[in-house]
């Protein structure tokens, strides 16, 4: 009994974090934090609602899209393995002030913490304009603040 409490204490501690926290209320501990993948089979399952974690990712692509600001998890964003952080301009803005540049390119190659909700998002391919019956899927996380990103 005895040893189980230790080990229980001894888990509890690791899972509180120690240190300073690279977001507010984000424990500093890798135990903590969802790599892409995780995080892709978690909002697969929980489809089609999201999943709530701290993600943790390197930044291998961006791109643009009707001024939303895209970071992907792989060179690839159609790759199934890919996490994609989407930033609306409004945050896009407020990152490019925090980080004297763009975040297409200030977080290209940077390893990033981001807290929020991943998504399971259906993308459509269209043709003429119009939606086609084929599609595929993509794991998304929605900032709609500055402060969900953290560089490390």
């Amino acid at each position: 009994m005895k040893v189980f409490l230790l080990s229980v204490a001894f888990a509890l501690t690791l899972v509180s974090g120690c240190a300073n926290s690279p977001l507010s209320g984000i424990p500093n501990t890798e135990l903590s934090l969802l790599k892409p993948r995780q995080a892709i089979l978690l909002a697969a399952d929980a489809a089609p609602n999201a999943i709530a974690g701290t993600f943790l990712l390197s930044v291998k692509a961006t791109g643009t899209q009707n001024s939303y600001v895209y970071l992907n998890s792989e060179a690839d964003y159609r790759d199934q393995r890919c996490l994609t952080i989407s930033l609306t301009p409004e945050v896009a803005q407020e990152l490019t002030t925090r980080l004297g540049e763009s975040p297409l390119t200030a977080l290209k190659g940077r390893e990033i913490l981001v807290q929020g909700a991943a998504i399971r998002t259906k993308i459509s391919f269209f043709s003429d304009g119009k939606a086609t019956d084929k599609y595929y899927y993509q794991t998304h996380v929605n900032v709609t603040n500055a402060d969900q990103i953290a560089v490390r």
